[in-house]
């Protein structure tokens, strides 16, 4: 009778909440984890045992489901929310019928966003509470949810009996039925205010000041530093070096529990806009879901109260969970509430969750001086594209992405999508696509173990930019010199009528980034001079934090012309080394060719004759530690063409984001070579470093992380299949 009395007062509305966000000041005292604990999918986002160096973050527990001793369910954790359920603690809680209790604010947010499923035992529920008419809130007061974020009203929740989900026989989808509306433009951005992020240490000033203060740093190599007067050459290579200034990190000590981590305090940095779109398909649930969501929290937490965030949800349909926001301390929370409400179920429709991404980007009010999409799948778009087999066509790849997202802004450059390939059944091909129209970089996560620092590493590269909108332009000094070719990877170039001037678009670039380019240029007999002047390469660049925009020119690139049978000129060393990565990404492009036709020792065959031509190089023999790395980098290839199961399995994969990071020589994660022994990590910077090392570090501070990697990075050891 009393059970029937509690719904009938709920169903009259005499049961009301206004929820206000409990900060950190707030909550009480959280227990450490102990052995017998179990985790659900959402209390591994908990990053209380991570050792945050952010005070005044929300630190919910990481408990999940315990069993007392008389068999029922019992709950000391919201698993939606992660803070402490407690009696009389302000805030009402729910029990569903599965025995599962959560803060009421959080199933009502949950309902809202189509989710009838418990996170922690995944049960269907059949009575749920449901919003009701809007009340005025007390004065003072507000709701913070991650759908509305800073509504002005209260919530009026009821409890409504479910009739049986309806399911698309097709698919087998559970259709939500309370998902909250979306408005039809995306211009709910949070203000960026008033960022004061420039610094005197960082401020442009003339490049004629000194190198200190250049953000860019430019050098010149030719191929041999001296040639016969008599002697002309058709293919005359240039290296065209840049590297970004680094960014500085001042290192502090963190007390606190024995999980603590280094605080590192960067100088000031360019703020961002990022945008992920999230894969929450059937095939996510469980582990990949609970990790995914783990390395989303790691995310939230490493970004700034001047970086903006939003999140897309996608499996049949896409969803946004809440509009750009900035990561203040509330922001945070309410973010880490949002994600951990994902259930995963439905399809894979990866061009409605770039369609939302990019219209997120495109209506906003108001840029934060970098913007940056990251997309993550472990499926196949069986909604916009079909796959491709032995006797059909190439798929069409570019239908995935938006037009918006193919044209380049007013700068002319586009928004890049860094896009995550998960698992084995993942299609590498229309992820590397994604990320190659768009200027982008595709990563291989071939184990769920390594998610969270292929996210970290690609984050230590956005959050540290110190160059923007970069352009080369090259030109010919001697009136007879004519350029041949601008070997500029994926970058776009292009010569000029006469073939007298060139460009190569670089755009962005990471602190200590290096771009390397090869300039092919025609060199005419000399026979009354000691020297050549060749080129002359000039760098416009701006500054993300000033916004100022610089002009660096070298000196000219000259050779030196000597009698015939004269002392030889010095091999470089430096040309040489990229001539070979070059020739490395040319056979690696050549053997995926072979292999996708069918023709696997074909492939293997083409990256052995560029193994042993490799190891004749200059460098090579000189003990080159990239040319070492090319080495490794195309065994390791060889060793996934062995079958065509394992090449579908990962070879692919593999080849293509070694292309994508060969291509944009910016690094890339690559099976489990997040590791920074790797020796496939040309590429990555002292910034992309300090965040896996941050990365790592929660798994030493997290038990229940560690109990759910170790399995995990168990197989890693293990032979690979033949």
């Amino acid at each position: 009778m009393g059970s029937k009395w509690r719904k009938m007062k709920l169903a009259l509305g005499l049961n009301l909440c206004v929820f206000v966000p409990r900060t950190l000041e707030d909550s009480p005292s959280l227990p450490d984890c102990d052995s017998t604990e179990r985790f659900s999918d959402a209390a591994l986002l908990s990053p209380a045992h991570w050792g945050s160096s952010r005070p005044s973050t929300p630190t919910p527990s990481s408990h999940g489901l315990t069993f007392s001793k008389s068999g029922s369910k019992s709950s000391k954790t919201c698993s939606i929310c992660l803070t402490k359920l407690k009696q009389g603690g302000g805030l009402a809680i729910f029990t569903a019928e599965c025995s599962h209790s959560f803060h009421f604010h959080c199933v009502v947010s949950n309902v809202k966003h189509g989710n009838q499923i418990c996170p922690v035992c995944r049960a269907q529920w059949k009575e749920i509470p449901v919003q009701g008419p809007n009340l005025d809130p007390p004065s003072g007061r507000a709701s913070v949810g991650p759908a509305g974020w800073n509504q002005n009203n209260s919530l009026m929740t009821v409890v409504r009996r479910l009739p049986p989900p309806r399911r698309d026989l097709s698919r087998r989808l559970i259709v939500p039925l309370c998902q909250a509306p979306e408005p039809g433009v995306f211009d709910d951005d949070e203000s960026l205010g008033n960022q004061t992020i420039c610094a005197e240490s960082s401020c442009n000033k003339s490049s004629a000041d000194g190198d200190s203060t250049k953000i860019i740093q430019m050098k010149t190599y030719p191929e041999i530093s001296a040639a016969p007067k008599s002697k002309s050459y058709d293919d005359f290579t240039v290296l065209v070096h840049l590297k970004a200034a680094a960014a500085s990190f001042r290192r502090q000590n963190c007390t606190g529990n024995q999980a603590s981590l280094p605080q590192f305090s960067r100088a000031p940095r360019a703020p961002v806009d990022l945008v992920t779109v999230l894969d929450i398909s059937g095939s996510m649930a469980g582990t990949k879901l609970a990790l995914l969501k783990r390395a989303m929290g790691f995310v939230i937490q490493n970004l700034s109260s001047s970086d903006r965030l939003s999140v897309i949800a996608f499996s049949s349909t896409a969803r946004r969970l809440f509009p750009l926001r900035r990561m203040t301390d509330t922001g945070r929370q309410q973010a880490l509430q949002a994600v951990n409400s994902l259930v995963a179920n439905g399809g894979t429709n990866i061009a409605e969750g770039l369609r939302k991404g990019a219209k997120i980007m495109e209506d906003r009010r108001e840029k934060n001086a970098v913007s940056s999409i990251i997309l993550l799948s472990d499926g196949q778009d069986t909604y916009t594209v079909s796959g491709s087999g032995v006797n059909q066509p190439q798929p069409n790849y570019q239908l995935l992405l938006p037009l918006s997202m193919h044209a380049k802004d007013e700068s002319g450059f586009q928004i890049p999508v860094h896009s995550f390939g998960f698992g084995a059944d993942h299609d590498a091909s229309s992820m590397h696509s994604i990320s190659e129209i768009s200027g982008g970089t595709f990563s291989f996560i071939e184990t769920e173990a390594v998610i969270q620092d292929a996210f970290a590493q690609c984050i230590g590269g956005l959050l540290s930019v110190v160059v923007q909108e970069l352009q080369v332009a090259i030109e010919c000094v001697h009136p007879k010199i004519h350029l041949g070719s601008l070997k500029a990877g994926s970058y776009p170039s292009r010569l000029m009528v006469g073939g007298r001037t060139g460009f190569i678009d670089v755009g962005d670039l990471y602190a200590d980034e290096e771009r390397d380019f090869l300039v092919s240029v025609s060199v005419p007999v000399e026979p009354s001079s000691n020297s050549t002047p060749l080129l002359k390469v000039r760098c416009v660049y701006r500054d993300p934090i000033t916004k100022q925009t610089t002009t660096l020119e070298s000196d000219e690139v000259r050779i030196e012309r000597r009698e015939m049978g004269g002392e030889p000129g010095v091999i470089s060393v430096e040309v040489d080394r990229q001539s070979n990565r070059l020739q490395a990404a040319e056979a690696m492009a050549q053997a995926r060719i072979a292999a996708e036709q069918g023709d696997l020792a074909g492939a293997v065959g083409i990256l052995e004759k560029c193994r042993m031509a490799l190891s004749q190089t200059v460098s090579a023999k000189s003990h080159d530690q990239l040319c070492i790395a090319l080495d490794a980098e195309l065994k390791e290839m060889q060793e996934r063409m062995a079958s065509r199961h394992v090449y579908e399995a990962s070879g692919r994969a593999y080849i293509l984001s070694g292309l994508s990071s060969h291509s944009w020589q910016r690094a890339t994660a690559r099976g489990d070579s997040t590791d920074s022994s790797s020796l496939v990590q040309s590429y990555q910077t002292p910034s992309m470093l300090e965040m896996l090392t941050r990365s790592q570090a929660t798994y030493l501070g997290s038990p229940s992380a560690q109990r759910l990697v170790q399995p995990l990075l168990s197989c890693r050891s293990q032979p690979k299949p033949r």
